[in-house]
């Protein structure tokens, strides 16, 4: 789980978080931060991939947001047996009295 965090969302969280700043232009006096840099980075993809680049951070998170749930069903499916102890364990205590206690009837309190 270690290495899922430290090679999957510590890359994205630097470069949302990266975006974000250079986006509203939340520059610190760091030139990498500003939008002029935003603006110059996503031109240079766009001319690369022949595309304009005002419709490039919309293509990059929906590929964020597919990559994720693709390594979420991976961990999941290596994980299934845990989870579906977990699961069962969750639903037997639902399914019994102990569950949750008698809730007192608060309609006639004073």
């Amino acid at each position: 789980m270690r290495y899922l965090l430290i090679f999957w969302a510590l890359p994205l969280g630097l470069f949302w978080g990266w975006y974000g700043l250079s986006y509203h232009d939340i520059n610190f006096g760091l030139g990498f931060f500003s939008r002029e840099m935003n603006d110059l980075l996503f031109r240079i993809y766009g001319d690369i991939l022949g595309i304009d680049p005002a419709i490039i951070p919309g293509m990059v998170a929906r590929a964020c947001v597919l990559d994720s749930f693709i390594l979420l069903g991976i961990v999941a499916f290596r994980r299934r047996r845990a989870l579906w102890g977990w699961f069962r364990e969750k639903r037997a205590a639902y399914r019994s009295r102990d569950a949750a206690p008698e809730a007192r009837n608060l309609s006639s309190a004073p």
